[in-house]
This record gives C-alpha cells, structure tokens and sequence, in this order.
C-alpha cells in the first residue's frame, strides 16, 4: 500500500503567481510517479506554459467553467485580467468552481487520494469531507508572513464581527500572538490597502472567514519555504496552527537549458535581450519587474523610468503597464543602456543571467524567492498584500534596501530610487546586502536540499492517504 501512487488534485488562486508555483509542485510529484489533476478556468489552462513530454501522462489540466459573475469583464479569469478594485468579483468567479469540482471528482474512479488547494478556497475542506477525502493548504507565503495574518482560531472570530472592522493601526505592530522579536509589521499605506482590499464587498464572504476555514479544515499545512531560511518563524506557526506544516522547499523555476526551449514556452522572442545582456558587465545590470498582479499608476511609472535614468545603471525593465505611462522621450534617451520589454517576461532567466546585479523588485514572495535563488540583492518597492512584510523581513536579514517613500500615501521620488539603486548596486553602503543575498542563494538555490523536502512531503501523503471523514452526500 505505502508504494502505490498517488492522485492529487490541485486547486490554486487565479493568479499566475499561485498557479505557476502550483504547478511546479505537480511537476515534482509527477516525476516521482503520482498523478497530478490541476484544475482552473478553461483561459488560465490555456495561458499556463507546456507539461514536459515526459510528464505529460501524469499531469492532467483540467478546465472547468464556472458560472459567470456579474460585473467581471468578459474573458477575464485571472489577475492580470481585473483591476484591483474587481478582485472580489475573481474572487466570486473561483467559489463558483466548487459545484463543477465536485462534479469532476464524482466522475473519478477511484477517487482522488488528496485535494491541495490555495489560500482562500474556503470551500476545499468542504469539498474534501464531502468526499472522504484528505486536503492539505499549500500556502505561497512565508511563515512569517502567515504567522502575521494569525491563527485561524482568531480569525475565525473576527469574522463573526463583520461591523468590527480591522484597522490600519492594527496592521502596523506585531499583533499579540506574535513571540519573536521581530519589527515586521505593515506601513500605514500598506495597511490602507490590505483592509480596503478585505472588506471591498460587504455581502461576499470575509477575507478572515475565508482564510480561516482554509486553514482550519486542512489536514497538513504545507509552505513554499524551507526550515533553514526561517526555523523560527516556522516553530511559531506550528505553535499557532496546532497541526502538521511541511515546508516544501522554494519551487523555483528551473532555467530551460536553451533559448529555442523558453521561446516554446511563449512564442515570443527574448534573443534581443538576451544578447545585450551578454555584452553588459558582470553584476552591472538592474532586472525590474513588479510582477503580474499590480499596475503601476502613471505617476509611479514616470517616478521609476527617472529614478533608472538618474541611476545611471544599465537596466532591463520587464514592463506589463500601459507603453503611454512611459515618459516622452525615455526609450530613445536611454537606448544602449537600457531595454524596456512589454508583456510577458521569463523572470528566471533573465535574473540567472550573470550581468543582472540587483533586482528591483516589488517584494511578492514568487519573485523574493526567484531572485535570492540566483543570489541576487533586492531593491524593494512593496505595493500589496504580504509585499511590505517581506520586505521587512528581508531588510532585517540584510539582503535588500526599501526604496524611501512616503508613509502616509505611499509615494516616491525618482531621487530616492535612484539612490536606493545605487546603493544596493555600486556603494560601499551596499557592500554587506550585496554578500548577504550572494550567500542566501545558498539556501534559496539549494535543489538538493528542496528534493529532499518534496519527498517528505510525498512520505505524508502516501502515509495519511485515506484519513479524510466519513463521506457526506454531495447532491
């Protein structure tokens, strides 16, 4: 029985984000033989890159349609579809896939072994009693960062008081239940947004109901982070969860060994880039990108493209914004030492790249995570959700510096990213992040080391297989 394979069934957020990481994990579990059903909408199955051939029999991609939601534009599935303010409305969308999973898992013979699902799917523990069946919430965030957001015990019950609504004072200390010495806590226009994002529909359910529930009702809780990153913030989690939490490594992505190989992936070319980083200097270039889920206003555009030019650093801008937001005249006034690349970018292989010296970097814990794995310093400009805890903890560990801004609004100046630029790139000020993020890459690059995690974590499943409740009627 220990030896027999698995049937895992995934369910990530609708964010690339999420889904990537989620499918990096079905890859892992697909190369040791257990079968992988990830499950999203029919545009997100589309836009997610190919299975490898020698994986593509274990690894089924599972579109299901939920039923639409009002007010969502059309076609719009995942993150980089919405505007921030529409993101209870996505939310809305991925509860609407709990009838159709239930269908598909009524249609398996046999049944799954385990459901995995993301932060947020509240319904998952449901779907998994309804069935018998184990669920483990695989969380994208640091424990740090879930030690902050609380157990669920706490959450739970701000949930029962919707009129008792959190506030940014709140967000900016540690909260009660917190042991560690620790300074990470929100800013103030960070926490304005987390709790304007919280409670955006007051008729949808809560953030903390939906956070609580996902982690009260799993089984296992399992991490994208390792025990040798943050063994503190790990041993305080399991004292707020109260059940088991599997770190399972970091999930980077691997670099395709060739250009013909990433261009598959996407069908657009990176060559251009590719051969003006080979004629940088080593450690000389800045990678920017913010990621797919937040658009920079136009303000925020302009204040960078300055702070880059007034840098004087060479630089590669993976841009996802509106080319109008760009300042006249920066492109051509830059040309030779910088490239702006619009749409879709391949993150990892452009931060391998030895001429990439800093990554200026918006702070989510996917990019964190990708850019310490090729040791690379961070300039940090956090602008959502755990964006501005990971940024306090990675200022703490010394392996970025946050770009100044205002702490009422948020705001900057194309002065104070040039400086932080420089800093963390050419100062002697900078000296120890740049060592600090060359020897955290030792940890965060360590593929050994995460192997060993994935196969604990494989160990459990096969182990607790078949521990799910007594199964409900799911008519």
């Amino acid at each position: 029985m220990q030896n027999e394979k698995l049937h895992v069934v995934m369910i990530p957020w609708l964010a690339f984000g999420h889904m990537i990481p989620f499918l990096e994990l079905a890859k892992c579990l697909a190369k040791r033989g257990h079968r992988v059903s990830f499950i999203s909408t029919p545009r997100n199955i589309e836009r997610l890159p190919p299975i490898p051939p020698n994986l593509s029999n274990l690894i089924d991609l599972v579109p299901l349609v939920p039923p639409p939601v009002k007010g969502l534009p059309e076609n719009a599935q995942a993150t980089p579809d919405i505007e921030i303010d529409q993101m209870h409305l996505l939310k809305k969308l991925q509860d609407g896939l709990e009838g159709p999973i239930c269908t598909f898992l009524r249609n398996q013979g046999p049944t799954p072994d385990w459901i995995i699902y993301d932060i947020g799917v509240y319904w998952g523990p449901r779907v998994a009693r309804s069935f018998g069946l184990p669920c483990a919430f695989f969380g994208l965030y640091s424990a740090a960062t879930m030690s902050f957001i609380g157990p669920p015990s706490v959450l739970l019950a701000n949930a029962e008081k919707p009129h008792n609504m959190t506030s940014p004072e709140q967000l900016m200390v540690a909260p009660p239940w917190i042991t560690i010495p620790t300074k990470v806590a929100c800013r103030y226009h960070e926490a304005v947004k987390i709790v304007s994002l919280s409670y955006q529909d007051p008729t949808q359910v809560n953030a903390e109901y939906r956070i609580g529930t996902t982690i009260q009702g799993c089984t296992l809780v399992a991490l994208r982070t390792s025990i040798d990153y943050e063994p503190d913030w790990l041993h305080q989690l399991s004292q707020l969860y109260q059940k088991p939490i599997l770190p399972l490594g970091f999930l980077s992505p691997s670099v395709p060994a060739s250009l013909h190989e990433e261009e598959n992936g996407k069908g657009n070319s990176i060559l251009e880039e590719i051969k003006w980083l080979d004629t940088q200097k080593h450690a000389s270039t800045v990678y920017v990108a913010f990621g797919s889920e937040f658009r920079l206003s136009q303000e925020q555009v302009t204040e960078l493209a300055f702070g880059l030019d007034l840098s004087q650093l060479p630089f590669l801008w993976a841009y996802r914004g509106d080319p109008a937001f760009l300042p006249i005249g920066f492109q051509e006034r830059t040309k030779g030492r910088g490239i702006v690349r619009f749409g879709w970018a391949p993150q990892p292989t452009f931060l391998a790249h030895p001429s990439i010296g800093a990554f200026l970097t918006h702070v989510g814990w996917g990019s964190t995570v990708e850019g310490l794995s090729f040791g690379k310093p961070l300039v940090m400009l956090p602008m959502i959700a755990d964006q501005g805890l990971n940024t306090r903890v990675m200022e703490e560990k010394k392996v970025g510096l946050e770009v100044c801004r205002n702490e009422r609004d948020g705001s900057f100046t194309r002065d104070a990213v040039s400086k932080a630029l420089r800093v963390v790139m050419v100062d002697k000020e900078g000296e120890c992040i740049r060592k600090n993020a060359k020897e955290m890459q030792n940890i965060f690059g360590d593929k050994g080391r995460h192997d060993q995690y994935i196969d604990e974590f494989v160990q459990y499943l096969i182990k607790h297989r078949g521990e799910g409740k007594t199964p409900k009627s799911v008519d």
